[in-house]
């Protein structure tokens, strides 16, 4: 994303965030205002990645609704703060980008005036949820009054509106599958297609689908992109999740014992409960107590038993194939280039906050071809 187009985004999302402000009208509603104040600060200090990847694909095919596509941008930054918000309520993140999430933030608030811990938990966990509410309304809402022919319009809120049906069913699929065995391949397939719901769709097809939605694309563009969206989602998610068990706190801003104590099931334990690993490992998942002590054996048997590897591996083909893809589908070179960005980008991140470790012994191609995925 150029510096115009970050400062046009910024100056849009701002705008947004003080409209919300102003609502309630003449009520003198405290809770509105610290509510919308929790989500606007929440809102702020983000790499704006899905704008800035809306924005390039609009430009690169030759867009010319570069005021709706700001804006568009803009909405699109405040429903993933929103997605972000609800998401700390439900997997009971206490800290996003190295300081108190929203409902951290509340819950902390709450405790320091007085109130019980459970109290104000549940205080937190409703702000999070209802602010998250709010974020979503003020984000359609900004699409409906984007300067974009009607008809455009139309397509982009089918389109953001079907993402939103997604995501939260991914979201639910991600929580259910928690209730289920840990091992199999079948958690593992379940597992990727919880990561394309949850982070494909609205983190990459959406961006790349509204910004060459803006440009009046071909019907073979937008099914190359969503293609392309999906492969750098799972690759993104992949990676994120093994940024949650061995990712630098320091740089990552999240906790690396979070996933460990929830017992996550993420394609890292899916694949792990198919290792040598597994019998040793399993005890030490899903344990509200987990030290750090712990963390580093379950960390150790997640190395030595492949699985670490092999996500890894997993991840970097699918972000790679994405950059392919583009090349395959004869996309304009513009948007190659940009896609190539987003590619290196990723892979940027992953190599910043993940320690190195050295090549696993266990046989990759074997297990993917065990559980029908790429070689």
């Amino acid at each position: 994303m150029t510096a115009a187009h970050q400062q046009a985004v910024e100056h849009e999302i701002q705008c947004l965030l003080g409209s919300g402000a102003t609502l309630p009208g003449a009520l003198p509603l405290r809770d509105h205002h610290d509510l919308w104040g929790a989500f606007s600060r929440a809102a702020d200090g983000g790499k704006r990645f899905r704008p800035g990847l809306l924005l390039s694909t609009h430009q690169a095919l030759g867009g010319v609704r570069e005021p709706a596509a700001v804006q568009v941008a803009a909405a699109l930054e405040l429903l993933h703060t929103a997605f972000v918000v609800q998401d700390d309520v439900i997997d009971g993140d206490q800290v996003r980008r190295g300081v108190p999430s929203l409902p951290g933030g509340i819950a902390a608030d709450a405790r320091r005036q007085g109130a019980g811990a459970s109290e104000a938990q549940r205080l937190g966990e409703a702000a999070g949820i209802l602010a998250g509410d709010l974020g979503l309304i003020a984000a359609m809402r900004a699409i409906t009054r984007c300067e974009a022919p009607a008809p455009v319009v139309e397509r982009l809120l089918d389109l953001f509106e079907s993402t939103l049906h997604a995501t939260a069913a991914g979201e639910l699929a991600d929580v259910r599958l928690q209730l289920g065995p840990a091992d199999g391949p079948v958690v593992l397939r379940e597992a990727l297609a919880v990561a394309e719901l949850k982070t494909a769709l609205y983190s990459f097809q959406l961006p790349l689908r509204a910004g060459a939605l803006l440009a009046d694309a071909s019907p073979e563009v937008l099914a190359a992109l969503d293609e392309i969206g999906s492969l750098l989602g799972i690759g993104f998610q992949l990676f994120d999740d093994l940024l949650g068990v061995f990712g630098d706190e320091r740089r990552t801003g999240k906790s690396a014992l979070g996933d460990l104590r929830e017992g996550k099931r993420t394609a890292l334990i899916a694949h792990a409960s198919t290792t040598d690993a597994w019998p040793a490992l399993q005890p030490l998942l899903g344990r509200e107590d987990l030290g750090e002590r712990e963390a580093r054996s379950a960390r150790s048997l997640l190395t030595a038993g492949g699985s670490r590897a092999w996500v890894e591996d997993l991840a970097r083909w699918h972000v790679t194939s994405a950059a392919e893809a583009a090349v395959r589908h004869d996309l304009p070179p513009e948007l190659v280039a940009s896609l190539d960005l987003a590619t290196a980008e990723i892979l940027r991140a992953a190599d910043l906050t993940l320690p190195a470790t050295a090549p696993a012994d266990a046989p990759r191609a074997q297990h993917r071809a065990q559980e029908g995925l790429p070689a």
